[in-house]
């Protein structure tokens, strides 16, 4: 399971389907409605959070929205609307980890989409994260 802090916009098609597929298997374990994944560590930033559901429908908010930018289908009835904005804190040495597992992932998937990116100066993060300084966050398996 990967649950991307970059913005989904970086991910080529089959990043972006499968970040849409793990997010809703994520929403189902932080919702009590499986008996695995409950320890991922993924999930702990959505965990640490008062609402970990109402995170977990925010980050796949803008998931589908960015499905929705591309002409892509998702189906966004599978998730709660979220109207309070909400923020989680990321590190920026978090986003400099996975923009440099996502450029080894698109050289070989996409490499259009890698030459498009991989001069990026500075990767945004998921709307829905807030950048702190800091190393790779303590739950990533580097």
């Amino acid at each position: 399971m990967r649950l991307w802090t970059l913005h989904p916009r970086y991910l080529d098609p089959q990043g972006l389907v499968a970040l849409w597929r793990e997010g809703l298997l994520a929403r189902a374990v932080l919702r009590g409605r499986t008996k695995g994944y409950r320890h991922h560590p993924q999930l702990a930033r959505f965990q640490e959070h008062d609402s970990p559901a109402r995170a977990i429908d925010a980050y796949l908010g803008c998931v589908v929205d960015e499905a929705d930018a591309r002409g892509y289908r998702f189906d966004r009835s599978k998730i709660a609307p979220v109207r309070a904005p909400l923020r989680l804190a990321a590190t920026t040495g978090q986003i400099e980890y996975e923009w440099r597992h996502l450029m080894r992932k698109l050289r070989q998937r996409n490499r259009a989409l890698h030459r498009r990116w991989i001069a990026e100066a500075k990767p945004q993060p998921h709307p829905l994260f807030r950048l702190r300084r800091g190393g790779v966050e303590p739950w990533e398996r580097t």
